[in-house]
């Protein structure tokens, strides 16, 4: 997720008081982690238990808030990880499942929007056996290169793949250049800035609606401004919202992470 700082008088939700990079609430949601600092970067290991196997994802707190992990991305990876392992207990079971029936293809086609360090992208691809392509602004890529490689071996074990690209949202020349032959699309994270809104609804709106090819938006999304429901307002007048999956607030929080699902309607 790229994003800077901002001041904004109607705050719910300390943004910065809810970025979790290793503490102990982040470590209990992916089912157990490791950091190795080495010097500016951090080295987190990630138990996915459906695989049985370690993810390794490159934090680089120094090179700004795309580059660590945030709330929703490790509520994201705890459900990816719990359908690989009981799908239909799982709240991501009713959009995974249809999906998976109706694609042609032996793998799923998954984009991730905003992927900052990729953790989300890797490990859908690892459990989910998909072929997924992680995105980001471009200064953000060479990090999600490296998270990508770093992880290689565990993808190609469990049948997945993560290629990685720029895209930047409101960019429609990007979204060419990524083309639209996806089934879908995840994110974390992403609505922080009102002025990204109308860019990833342009994006959202070229990918979900510019194509005969029917495909989901989930995201995760951890409330911190009133204003985000600016958001929320203008993205139901073009899909249809629904939401799949709340958390429990973490201690200190007010609000939980969300699990929203955008299709195109009728």
């Amino acid at each position: 997720m790229a994003a800077q700082t901002e001041n904004d008088e109607d705050d719910d939700v300390n943004p910065f008081a809810t970025l979790l990079a290793d503490d102990e609430h982040n470590e209990d949601k992916v089912n157990g982690c490791s950091v190795i600092q080495d010097g500016a970067a951090k080295l987190q290991k990630h138990l996915v238990r459906s695989i049985n196997s370690m993810i390794v994802i490159r934090q680089l707190p120094s090179e700004g808030l795309s580059f660590q992990l945030w709330p929703a991305a490790t509520t994201l990876v705890s459900l990816l990880d719990q359908y690989r392992c009981e799908p239909a207990k799982s709240p991501l079971s009713s959009t995974l499942s249809v999906l998976a029936n109706d694609t042609n293809h032996s793998h799923l086609r998954i984009l991730e929007l905003g992927s900052g360090t990729g953790i989300v992208g890797i490990v859908a691809a690892a459990t989910l056996g998909a072929n997924v392509i992680v995105t980001d602004l471009p200064h953000v890529v060479p990090n999600l290169q490296f998270n990508a490689d770093a992880n290689a071996g565990v993808l190609a074990s469990n049948g997945g793949a993560v290629s990685v690209a720029p895209l930047q949202w409101g960019h429609a020349e990007d979204v060419e250049l990524i083309g639209r032959d996806f089934d879908l699309i995840l994110a974390s994270d992403v609505v922080y800035h009102n002025h990204l809104y109308d860019p990833l609804l342009q994006t959202l709106r070229l990918l979900l609606l510019g194509s005969d090819q029917k495909m989901a938006f989930v995201m995760a999304h951890l409330r911190r401004w009133k204003k985000e429901s600016a958001f929320f307002k203008k993205a139901k007048k073009l899909f249809e919202v629904d939401i799949l999956h709340t958390d429990n607030p973490c201690e200190g929080c007010r609000v939980g992470v969300i699990i929203y699902r955008f299709a195109g309607k009728g």
